[in-house]
């Protein structure tokens, strides 16, 4: 899955770096808590994505680190194997900030499912995993953040799926050949495109045309999102409109490249850095017309 929750430590969207993770903008009293749920994400990723592993060793693994949550949520003691990077940390940041613990079981959720649905019928599908692969780490970071009302947590949701999308479209030469396709099955009927064309990564113009649509489906739910931008505090909130900036430079360079991620994956590079920082600081408030756009 190559996770896509939002933290930050560079935009490069690769590997759980689409986010900053407990960089210097994160409040330092905040840093250890982010850092425990970067790294619990993160390793389930690993026994999920990385490696030569069957599917069935994956999922046994899962299903012990799984164990080992429960164990570290009811206070006690965990296997060693994940106990110092992962559940050691993460016991301190669930005594400290209460942390929902439902959210990181949903998580968990969505790694055994990418370990057996490779397919998805429709968005609103393929939008249910995202609530479940992206999502719920936005709303920890709220958490800790003390900010939980309706309209933030719509806003994160949709800033996370967007990323998830963004990852999705932009990783597809790598996707293909794992046998896994993120475009929905109803967009690629109406494209006329295949899912086997994308398992092989097949290029067309019809393939293109299906990922442009895509593309601005995710840039309409990540501009639904920017104005969460405004209601994070400090220094946390400047470090959420990189965020969404680099999510939008992502799809720049998609459509610069006219759509040809079957062919090669787009990156964004130090190059991108000054551009994406002079449009995080003229991304306005909703009481503005338009908020987050691309200047």
């Amino acid at each position: 899955m190559s996770y896509k929750p939002y933290t930050m430590q560079s935009v490069s969207i690769d590997h759980y770096e689409n986010f900053p993770v407990a960089s210097w903008l994160c409040p330092a009293r905040l840093r250890p808590a982010v850092a425990a749920i970067y790294h619990f994400a993160r390793t389930a990723d690993d026994l999920a994505d990385e490696g030569h592993a069957a599917t069935a060793e994956r999922q046994r693994d899962l299903a012990a680190y799984r164990e080992d949550l429960r164990l570290t949520v009811r206070g006690e003691t965990p296997s060693e194997r994940w106990a110092t990077p992962v559940f050691r940390p993460l016991g301190a940041a669930l005594q400290q900030f209460h942390l929902p613990t439902a959210l990181l079981e949903r998580l968990l959720d969505a790694f055994e499912q990418d370990l057996v649905q490779h397919e998805y019928a429709d968005r609103a599908e393929l939008l249910a995993y995202c609530s479940r692969s992206a999502n719920p780490v936005g709303r920890l970071l709220l958490h800790l953040y003390d900010i939980d009302d309706a309209t933030a947590l719509a806003r994160s949701d949709a800033i996370c799926s967007a990323l998830q999308l963004i990852n999705f479209w932009q990783d597809m030469s790598r996707d293909g050949p794992r046998a896994r396709v993120y475009a929905p099955r109803a967009d690629l009927a109406r494209h006329g495109v295949s899912t086997e064309q994308l398992r092989q990564c097949q290029d067309s113009p019809a393939a293109r045309a299906l990922l442009a649509e895509l593309c601005d489906w995710a840039q309409g739910l990540i501009q639904q999102g920017a104005p969460l931008v405004h209601q994070i505090p400090g220094r946390a909130g400047w470090e959420l409109r990189l965020v969404v900036q680099g999510g939008l430079r992502i799809l720049e360079r998609i459509r610069a490249m006219n759509y040809a991620t079957l062919l090669s994956r787009p990156q964004l590079g130090a190059r991108d850095l000054p551009l994406m920082l002079w449009r995080a600081a003229w991304m306005r408030s909703p009481v503005d017309s338009q908020v987050g756009t691309i200047a």
